[in-house]
């Protein structure tokens, strides 16, 4: 009966195993519109331009700036250095399925000394009797072995978990590529801003100079009587006023000048290290995409979706954990005595070892659920990615033409402006218009001009953020799906 026990065993564990729950995980829902609600674009550029989008501008300064940003920022080092632990977390899951062993050592001493009895001498003394394999004295003994451990794969654990483990590494690979992805927008989009604080900063003083000119020229104008002494204090009032924006201007600009040298690792350099200039050039226009192509070109999307792999390799994993192990352990040793016999002896063993989980079933039952549970979160964790990703693609490049529709329009704004606002200097240098009618002029010719650029700015910040928003900043071709 005893040598049927390890059939019965083996019945017992195949049974198990058929009972083993399957858990059935649902395929995420990626209902995409088949185009964006902007009206497509001319433009033949391909989608590749994404990778390094920011070369479209021709901005020597930014391209710099960004690769500096990607090689010294503190995130994109972190960024680095957490994919350096995925890739070592993968390596430790996927090292347990290989032969385990230790080679273990030791050496011990053991001392005999004999403390009496006729039968107990040092046998071989001359006419002494007493017990042969008494030795008095200490003596060595060493021993080396080699223990090996290996699990056979009947199941497929080993693929399960490496299924995972790649899952896991691409995924940490798509969040490092989003991180600097980020960064590069980042950069960009503080450039772009600091930029338009310079332009405002150079229309103050431009309208500071207009307004000490007409100051002089009011001055004479009240010393002859012909304007009055209120002319020129509401002139005063418009001369601090600029000067104060000037001065705001100028603080603003410098912090953000500070915000680029952090996000390019040099926090600590002096802000004339970092000149800023008011170009505000006509940006690049984004390549005609589609909205599935999010998929493959978003790395948050990506990682959602190799999150979801992940997740399932998980599952399929806690399920195979219901099903038994098999165990080979094989083994050997050399043992050295340093005895008068001096022996060496050698052993090996060969064993193998059946594990069926059987009264701690329940809790890996439950564990297989909440691995159901999770894989379900992931799910629609990249549902939400995907809607994510089309919201803010399909809203920057609606923003982006509304900007650029705004743009032309500010623009034959602000030469109208211009004309009237020479027209009335004109005609109050020939006393046919009063000073109230110059300066609303004025004034209206100002805040044409910072509109039209602050709506520069916004076209050149949007147009980054669509091409962030379209999966630009990196490379998605060259990330295999697995790592041997």
């Amino acid at each position: 009966m005893s040598k049927l026990f390890p059939l019965f065993a083996l019945a017992g564990a195949a049974l198990l195993s058929a009972c083993a729950p399957s858990v059935a995980l649902r395929a995420p829902e990626l209902a995409l519109p088949a185009t964006y609600n902007a009206s497509p674009v001319s433009g033949d550029a391909e989608l590749a331009i994404l990778d390094r989008w920011w070369l479209l501008f021709s901005d020597a300064q930014l391209d710099e700036l960004i690769e500096r940003a990607l090689e010294r920022n503190t995130d994109a080092r972190l960024a680095q250095a957490r994919l350096l632990e995925a890739r070592a977390i993968r390596r430790a899951a996927l090292s347990r399925f290989r032969v385990q062993g230790d080679l273990t050592g030791n050496a011990s001493a053991q001392g005999t000394e004999v403390l009496g009895g006729v039968d107990a001498v040092v046998p071989g003394a001359p006419g002494a009797g007493g017990v042969p394999f008494i030795f008095p004295g200490t003596f060595l003994s060493t021993t080396a072995g080699l223990n090996v451990s290996y699990e056979l794969d009947l199941f497929g654990r080993r693929e399960a978990a490496r299924s995972g483990a790649d899952a896991d590494l691409l995924a940490a690979r798509f969040a490092a590529e989003a991180s600097r992805s980020m960064l590069a927008a980042d950069v960009a989009d503080n450039l772009f801003a600091a930029r338009a604080l310079a332009v405002q900063q150079r229309d103050a003083e431009a309208g500071i100079g207009t307004a000490v000119r007409l100051r002089e020229a009011l001055v004479v104008r009240v010393a002859r009587g012909i304007a009055a002494d209120a002319e020129l204090a509401r002139v005063d009032t418009d001369l601090r006023t600029l000067r104060a924006q000037a001065a705001g201007v100028a603080g603003e600009l410098d912090a953000a000048r500070r915000a680029l040298l952090v996000l390019t690792g040099a926090p600590d350099a002096p802000l004339v290290a970092l000149p800023i200039t008011g170009d505000l050039a006509d940006p690049p226009t984004p390549p005609m995409a589609l909205p599935g192509e999010l998929l493959r070109r978003r790395p948050d999307v990506r990682e959602a979706e190799a999150r979801l792999r992940a997740a399932a390799a998980r599952t399929a994993l806690a399920r195979l954990e219901l099903f038994p192990r098999l165990t080979l352990n094989p083994g050997g040793a050399l043992t050295k005595n340093f005895r008068p016999e001096s022996l060496l002896t050698a052993t090996w063993n060969l064993a193998a070892g059946l594990a069926v989980p059987i009264l701690d079933r329940p809790r890996l039952l439950a564990e297989l659920e909440a691995e159901g549970a999770r894989a379900e979160q992931a799910a629609i964790g990249y549902e939400r990615a995907v809607q994510i990703a089309f919201s803010e693609a399909d809203g920057a490049l609606v923003r982006l033409a509304a900007d650029r529709a705004r743009v032309r329009e500010l623009a034959e704004g602000a030469r109208r402006a211009a004309v009237a606002r020479n027209a009335a200097g004109v005609l109050y240098g020939r006393g046919l218009q009063d000073l109230t009618t110059l300066l609303d002029a004025e004034r209206a010719e100002r805040a044409a001009r910072e509109a039209l650029s602050a709506a520069r700015a916004d076209t050149l910040r949007r147009t980054v953020t669509a091409f962030r928003a379209l999966g630009g900043g990196w490379s998605p071709d060259t990330y295999p799906a697995t790592e041997r």
